[in-house]
């Protein structure tokens, strides 16, 4: 064992660290992105951007801060990812009541476009809980909302 010449002692066991949730599921992360992305290539959209097109659809008009509470991501990076979605004429942001706040509603470019991924998305979803089995997948869902639970019970 070898000692930083900062940190006297014994050097950490950083085996641990390759059981870290957050290393792990950044890994998955990238290689399922991939998987729905090149499913939905045909449409010229991201899996990111059909998971905020159907959140979008699901809820209606919403606000910003709305659909950043249900994604769960934060405003910035939501903005970021809806003003693409804005200049591809899928979704329109505007004022909403309170000038503060600003609406997103899916428009009828964003819902021929949703309507053409969806197959595809189809066909991506079925392969995946085909190669993990049904049991799997709903083990997996209910796994990963408990691991969004205690992440966000700081």
């Amino acid at each position: 064992m070898h000692s930083s010449p900062t940190q006297p002692g014994p050097e950490p066991n950083y085996l641990l660290c390759m059981d870290c949730a957050g290393f792990n599921l950044r890994k998955t992360m990238r290689v399922v992105s991939q998987h729905y992305d090149d499913a939905l290539r045909p449409t010229g959209i991201r899996g990111t951007q059909f998971s905020l097109l159907v959140a979008v659809k699901m809820a209606g008009p919403v606000t910003v801060t709305q659909l950043a509470e249900m994604a769960v991501m934060d405003r910035t990076t939501l903005t970021r990812n809806l003003n693409v979605l804005e200049k591809q004429g899928f979704v329109a942001i505007a004022t909403g009541t309170d000038r503060r706040t600003r609406r997103v509603t899916i428009t009828k470019e964003g819902l021929v476009t949703l309507r053409q991924a969806y197959p595809l998305w189809t066909q991506a979803q079925a392969h995946l809980i085909a190669k993990l089995g049904p049991e799997r997948q709903q083990s997996l869902m209910e796994n990963l909302s408990k691991l969004v639970e205690a992440a966000l019970a700081r």
